[in-house]
């Protein structure tokens, strides 16, 4: 629809108007119509100008003779009319003008060139044959006049809409020409009628679709400008500030591609959720109140996994649970998930008062004295005290989130890694079983696959110790969780990239080509529910994290997302690997094998034996150089432990 001759495109819309649809067969016939006549004349206005000025300098020149000149009528019309028809069958009137791009010029410079050719020709028929200096310079100018007037007419006219349009609305492109998006340009079209409705300040300029049939079609007065992958030329060149990506039931990686080409701009970007996600009832859907801000998780390139929330619910309701590390980001988000289950009691455990004082003030101002809960301060290293609390409490379920998680921190203090890490879990792992828990859950690490580093190494020993106690124990089902790492985590790297785009500083990667698996908090916590549900004894629970996330992408994306350039307005340093840091890291260790469960998204890896006489032996001594605090010692032990520890000094 021609925007020249439509004032709901300057002004905003016309609120005296109902629809986008009224009439819009006829609107969009008369506007196209006034769209060709207008440039029609445009172009043949250019054309006489062209030829009557060039004649009038060359004869001045006395480069053409006067009976030249008494042909120029002749040359004109005939130039006009093929130029003309060429432009028609070149596509050239088809285009509103302010989405005019590099193809569509050539496609003009064409029309007019095949245009001049066969003028030219026709000319020759009628034997009126032109002097070749002049055509050849009326070609030039002509041509040039019409395709300069398309480009200057396109940026005045721009900023004569956007002036016009003043700071009230912002520009939007919606991303998906499917049902979704025709949905969001009602809606965007019935909230004009409310001045109140935050939708009301958005105005749609183009859509972009990857199905080749919508191409140039238009969906309620809107076209469909192009495909997903031009989101960035198409954003900069019409000047878009909000981009709706309305396309809830693609694939992961589509979704993906698509968030990382509106993150390459500086448009603020709403994503329409998934269809699993999405509020539906009886009335019509109102999807842009549903479309948040994209967030860094929103890259990750899957679907947030989905739980039985049904088993979690049998497995947790009215059961002690006890929470290790309760005040931690994993830790807090398992304490806040067992709460809506309807738990007997939870006991919350932590070494850090202020993590612990967090929660415990979170669930009293939500929950009040609905929810069962105490907090402890208390270190899984302190076995006394530990079993002072599953003396009182009696705990049924044991989530073992505490730990020492920070990989160059644990390589200048091994001893302490070792400490909490391996005996913490020994501890509380022990208590669980004379106690008679029902089922210990303990959360571990990718990084304690193959292990590089001393925390790594830890959790393998951690895991080691879980797989021995399911091997021995009557009652407990002891089982481990694995994953990698948590985004917002206080581990993660997206807090310290946040506080370096914050306060002006560089970026900092490790690695160029360093990847990790990622996954979300309440994912994480998720699974470690569910896989204590499911548990038998035994497991290691490996989650499919999607494919893995380049952390300079991430950077990158993160850094966009603060309407920022990367390399150039916030630059990325890269400081090489940090002790015991490898560029990839794995979810499953080559014996365990890999078995499928009733969650796709969640694997098994099989039971490995461990030899009890060795590994308790091997224990002591590690204990000993431990408590020491003999580093070397304790690395070396630590290596005779963990055999896959690939440990470099």
């Amino acid at each position: 629809m021609s925007i020249l001759f439509d004032n709901r495109f300057v002004l905003g819309y016309n609120k005296s108007e109902k629809s986008y649809g009224k009439n819009k067969g006829q609107d969009i016939m008369k506007n196209l119509n006034y769209r060709k006549i207008v440039l029609l004349f445009a172009d043949v206005f250019i054309i006489i100008v062209s030829g009557i000025t060039l004649n009038y300098a060359l004869s001045l020149t006395k480069v053409i003779s006067a009976e030249a000149s008494r042909m120029l009528f002749y040359y004109l019309l005939i130039n006009i009319l093929t130029c003309e028809l060429m432009m028609l069958l070149f596509g050239s009137y088809s285009r509103i003008w302010r989405y005019f791009n590099i193809r569509d010029y050539i496609m003009c410079g064409a029309g007019m060139t095949v245009g001049f050719l066969m003028g030219y020709g026709v000319l020759l028929l009628i034997n009126m044959k032109p002097r070749k200096v002049f055509f050849v310079l009326f070609y030039v100018v002509a041509t040039t006049g019409v395709l300069l007037f398309r480009f200057l007419f396109k940026s005045t006219f721009l900023k004569i809409t956007r002036f016009g349009q003043s700071t009230q609305f912002k520009r939007t492109m919606i991303v998906g020409a499917g049902q979704a998006g025709r949905m969001i340009l009602t809606e965007i079209n019935n909230a004009h009628n409310d001045p109140k409705n935050p939708s009301a300040n958005m105005l749609p300029v183009c859509l972009v679709d990857d199905d080749a049939n919508k191409l140039h079609r238009r969906i309620n007065g809107i076209e469909v400008l192009g495909v997903c992958a031009e989101i960035p030329r198409l954003s900069e060149e019409l000047d878009i500030d909000i981009i709706i990506v309305a396309v809830p039931s693609c694939e992961e990686d589509e979704k993906r591609k698509i968030l990382d080409y509106c993150s390459s701009t500086k448009c603020d970007i709403r994503v329409v959720p998934y269809l699993s996600e999405l509020l539906l009832g009886d009335k019509d859907p109102q999807l842009i109140s549903q479309a948040k801000e994209i967030k860094i998780e929103d890259l990750l390139g899957r679907k947030p996994i989905e739980f039985n929330r049904n088993r979690i619910a049998q497995f947790i309701c009215d059961k002690v649970c006890m929470v290790t590390g309760g005040g931690g980001s994993i830790g807090s988000e398992l304490v806040r998930q067992i709460a809506k289950y309807s738990p007997k009691q939870i006991i919350i455990v932590d070494i850090y008062e202020n993590n612990a004082y967090d929660i415990q003030q979170e669930l009293r101002l939500q929950y009040g004295d609905d929810l069962n809960f105490v907090t402890l301060i208390a270190s899984v290293r302190d076995y006394g005290k530990m079993e002072l609390i599953f003396k009182e409490y009696h705990p049924q379920i044991v989530f073992h989130a505490a730990a020492h998680k920070h990989v160059p921190l644990m390589e200048t203090s091994p001893e302490e890694a070792v400490k909490n890490n391996i005996f913490g879990t020994f501890n509380v792992a022990t208590l669980s079983e004379f106690y008679k828990a029902d089922k210990f859950v303990m959360i571990s690490t990718d990084k304690a696959v193959n292990p590089t580093n001393v925390m790594g190494a830890t959790k393998r020993a951690c895991e080691m110790i879980i797989q021995y106690k399911a091997q021995t124990t009557t009652h407990t089902e002891f089982v481990t969780t694995r994953f990698g790492n948590v985004l917002g985590s206080n581990g993660s790297v997206i807090p310290l990239f946040r506080r370096q785009i914050e306060s002006g500083a560089p970026v900092t990667v490790t690695h160029p080509d360093i990847i990790r698996y990622f996954m979300t908090i309440p994912e994480a916590v998720s699974l470690v529910l569910e896989a204590g549900a499911m548990a038998k004894g035994g497991e290691i629970f490996v989650l499919d994290m999607g494919a893995p996330v380049k952390i300079t992408t991430l950077a990158e994306n993160l850094i966009r997302m603060y309407g920022k350039v990367p390399y150039e307005e916030v630059p990325i340093v890269f400081t090489g690997l940090r002790p015991g840091e490898k560029l990839f890291e794995e979810l499953l260790m080559d014996e365990e094998g890999l078995k499928s469960t009733a969650n796709k998204k969640i694997f098994i890896g099989n039971q490995i034996s461990i030899d009890a006489d060795d590994m308790l032996k091997k224990l002591g001594v590690l204990h000993e150089y431990a408590e020491a605090n003999d580093s070397k010692k304790t690395v070396e032990m630590l290596r005779e432990l963990v055999p896959t520890f690939n440990h470099k000094e």
